[in-house]
């Protein structure tokens, strides 16, 4: 069964995370080069890989579902954001479609980013 808050909670939460973060890019002129774009970056692989995790599971099969809805609800917030003042053209930027292919792929990596614990037989107790 699908986890419906973080079916949708965490499309709006790596969404929030990443226009806070290009905002505060914004304030302080840092909206082009390659230092600002490898900060965002860094910021949505910490945010989408956080996401895939809180998720427990153990194979990115079972990532992949949520992983799409959460790029389908960044591209509905680009839409509902953005048309309104500049129209379709937003979708027409090659950078946004990488953006929306991260939000996908990232937090496919979560399952190999955790410790496992092994299982030790009973020769190897502490006790």
């Amino acid at each position: 069964m699908k986890k419906v808050g973080a079916l949708i909670g965490w499309g709006i939460v790596i969404y929030a995370v990443m226009l806070l973060s290009w905002s505060l890019f914004a304030a302080y002129g840092l909206t082009d080069g390659l230092l600002p774009r490898l900060g965002r970056l860094a910021i949505l692989v910490i945010v989408a890989t956080i996401a895939g995790r809180a998720l427990r599971f153990d194979s990115w099969h079972d990532i992949l579902p949520y992983s799409c809805v959460w790029a389908l609800v960044a591209i509905a917030f680009d839409g509902a954001f953005s048309i309104p003042f500049s129209g379709w053209q937003v979708y027409l930027d090659w950078n946004i479609w990488i953006g929306y292919v991260l939000v996908l792929l990232l937090p496919l990596i979560a399952p190999y980013t955790r410790a496992r614990v092994r299982e030790l037989g009973p020769e190897h107790s502490i006790t």
